[in-house]
């Protein structure tokens, strides 16, 4: 019988001429107590569209919301552009904006909103979160500060001063004004997502994961909530509730990259298996393979050959083969016996690493040159994934220089960091023009 009810209300707010936001806050709150609220939605959506397919003015704008719950950033966009031009229309294009990270339209949209009538505190919460994100963490305290006697004592402050003290690097702090504001209403989501990261961050992996499902409890989900919750589960090897997390970011955003490409690895995670030993011994053998040759005691001829063809480490000879060194003017057999003695002493050879034509011939590929600028950027400005940043950071790896001077064995050897992990980062390295050291 309840039930029955829940559905008479949900298609009594959808069968209204217009929705604002009090109808989004209505509609949101039915959806929090139902199971598969997001099926319940988009059926409720479909509707909507099939029954308006050129939607226009109000019938624009309830679908441009409705797709906002259902974080289809993109295609409330779409809608909400044919909408009634009214506040609620440019708060939730406002919204939109910010979750697409595209600030400067968002603080734009916001403010026709308050010039359009919006008196609520939603528009001064978004501003100062946004400024915070931003990096204008002192610009941001300002604005909380005009607005605190509005404010005071709500959870939208506790968060926003947690906000301000994390980005301040005041963890502990931070932490407690989000507490504080989940004792008052424990399904903030901001609040919670701003703890769940923390609780990451810090290691508490349990507490992250149960915080993390807490905000992808009821829409409009964050999308950054289920990629972060996602990375969790396959780190615990629970790989079926790693992928459920990334199918509903997809069913939502067919296209997003991360989750594409996350969805892949879990997938591929199934069925495989990672040798931990096997990957600390490819670190210790690329540790001997950067030895330099000026280490072992080689007569003059030798040394001085071996610097004109730019052969400085071991594994620069590994990848050398007995006839280039013997086509060398006065490299002769006394030499090249030198040569093979100091390596067999190390349990390596000449062409090891072009006879293996594996992980250690591709070890040794030459690197790009890459723009020293590039090599100067430092990681935290690089959109990393909790997991991927706390790995880096325990590894003393503070720029993308640094990164680029470890190989794939070395950040697997990390403890937490799996397959995923490898990939994303060898993702983001791609896309400023860089690789692992070679």
């Amino acid at each position: 019988m309840e039930q029955q009810a829940t559905r008479i209300d949900i298609k009594a707010i959808a069968d209204r001429e217009t929705w604002s936001y009090d109808d989004y806050q209505e509609l949101a709150s039915l959806l929090a107590d139902m199971k598969a609220p997001a099926d319940k939605l988009r059926a409720v959506v479909a509707a909507m569209e099939r029954a308006n397919p050129d939607a226009r003015g109000s019938a624009a704008l309830k679908i441009g919301i409705g797709r906002y719950l259902l974080c289809q950033y993109d295609a409330a966009l779409s809608a909400l552009s044919a909408g009634t031009d009214n506040k609620d229309r440019r708060f939730f294009q406002g919204m939109c904006h910010k979750q697409l990270r595209d600030h400067p339209k968002a603080v734009e949209e916001l403010k026709r909103a308050r010039a359009k009538g919006w008196d609520g505190p939603e528009v001064d919460v978004a501003l100062v979160e946004m400024g915070v994100l931003d990096g204008d963490v002192d610009g941001a305290r300002q604005m909380l500060g005009k607005i605190e006697k509005a404010l005071a004592g709500t959870p939208d402050y506790l968060y926003l001063r947690g906000l301000v003290e994390e980005f301040s690097g005041n963890d502990e702090l931070a932490a407690e004004a989000y507490e504080q504001a989940r004792a008052i209403q424990p399904d903030h989501t901001e609040a919670t997502f701003r703890l769940a990261y923390l609780s990451d961050l810090n290691g508490d992996e349990e507490q992250a994961i149960e915080l993390y499902r807490q905000c992808v409890a009821e829409p409009p989900v964050p999308t950054n909530a289920l990629l972060n919750l996602a990375v969790l589960y396959e780190d615990a090897g629970r790989y079926d509730l790693a992928a459920s997390c990334l199918r509903q970011i997809l069913a939502c955003t067919p296209n997003h990259p991360r989750a594409r490409l996350f969805l892949k690895d879990v997938e591929a995670s199934k069925t495989m298996y990672y040798d931990e030993d096997q990957a600390k011994r490819i670190a210790r053998r690329n540790a001997v393979l950067d030895i330099p040759v000026t280490d072992f005691e080689l007569s003059v001829r030798a040394r001085n050959c071996l610097k004109k063809m730019n052969i400085r480490t071991l594994g620069d000879l590994v990848r050398t083969t007995e006839a280039e060194l013997l086509g060398y003017k006065n490299f002769g057999e006394t030499s090249l016996k030198e040569i093979k003695d100091m390596l067999a002493a190390k349990g390596l050879h000449l062409g090891q690493a072009l006879e293996e034509g594996s992980e250690l011939a591709i070890r040794f590929l030459p690197s790009p040159s890459a723009d020293q600028g590039v090599l100067a950027t430092p990681v935290e400005h690089v959109d990393f994934s909790v997991r991927s940043r706390r790995a880096l950071e325990s590894l003393g790896i503070t720029t993308l220089g640094d990164l680029v001077q470890r190989t794939e064995a070395e950040l697997l050897a990390c403890k937490n960091f799996g397959q995923t992990s490898l990939n994303e980062v060898r993702q983001k390295l791609g896309e400023h023009g860089l690789t692992f050291r070679a």
